[in-house]
């Protein structure tokens, strides 16, 4: 028997560089009728703990540090002493939220976590921030990638890409090595899959995302560049 996947999604406000964006983030619960593991707790703990009612929490994990995937980390944790798992590089943005407490792990690269049968495959994807990761389940035929990459392409922190570079190089050697089938399930937005994406990603290094107008695709809406330029062959 193999694990079954939800879907929370909660709405706020994230602060980037005293700038208030309104958000929807999506909170992944993967697991069976006992036990879960959850993946990038937004804001909102009471919503959802509702959602994974009596079954134990064996995990929390966050595929970036900022504060609309660690929100709620400590809360959702708490009822059952679950671990709080992030990506060391993400440290000091985690802080930024909880400055008085820290993650209870480090994610490191090809590690793994198990839960209700299934596996998550910890994969390094820095680019939104140098921390980021994503989790990749096999036998779900899932791939969890936070803010790295959506279905509108790559993902933005506050309307620009902070290290474009470092997150194509993210997308095009990890995530899309994986088989084309596979579902991604971002935090923000609705799903896809990696071959609805990766037809475009030669468009993207050849600077789509940077440009004023952008041709058609799956980045017209939500990805439009503002005012960047970067190359993406930068190191």
């Amino acid at each position: 028997m193999t694990a079954r996947i939800e879907r929370v999604v909660t709405e706020g406000v994230v602060d980037v560089d005293g700038v208030d964006f309104k958000v929807e983030n999506n909170t992944w619960i993967v697991g069976d009728d006992d036990e879960v593991i959850v993946i990038d707790p937004a804001r909102d703990a009471d919503k959802i703990m509702e959602q994974v009612g009596e079954r134990e929490v064996l995990a929390v994990i966050c595929t970036h540090g900022l504060a609309d995937h660690v929100g709620a980390a400590i809360e959702v944790a708490s009822r059952d002493e679950a671990i709080v798992a992030l990506h060391p590089k993400d440290k000091p943005i985690w802080r930024e939220t909880w400055s008085e407490t820290w993650p209870d792990i480090d994610l490191e690269d090809d590690g793994r976590f198990e839960v209700a049968g299934s596996t998550l495959d910890v994969m390094e994807t820095p680019g939104i921030t140098p921390g980021g990761i994503s989790l990749y389940s096999e036998d779900l035929e899932v791939v969890f990638t936070g803010k790295s990459l959506q279905a509108d392409g790559p993902g933005k922190l506050g309307g620009e890409y902070p290290a474009l570079a470092d997150q194509l190089t993210s997308i095009g050697g990890r995530l899309f090595t994986l088989p084309m089938g596979t579902r991604v399930l971002p935090a923000q937005g609705e799903e896809t899959t990696v071959g609805d994406l990766e037809p475009h990603f030669d468009d993207w290094v050849s600077g789509s995302l940077t440009r004023t107008e952008q041709p058609e695709g799956p980045l017209l809406d939500g990805t439009k560049a503002s005012g960047i330029s970067l190359d993406p062959s930068d190191d």
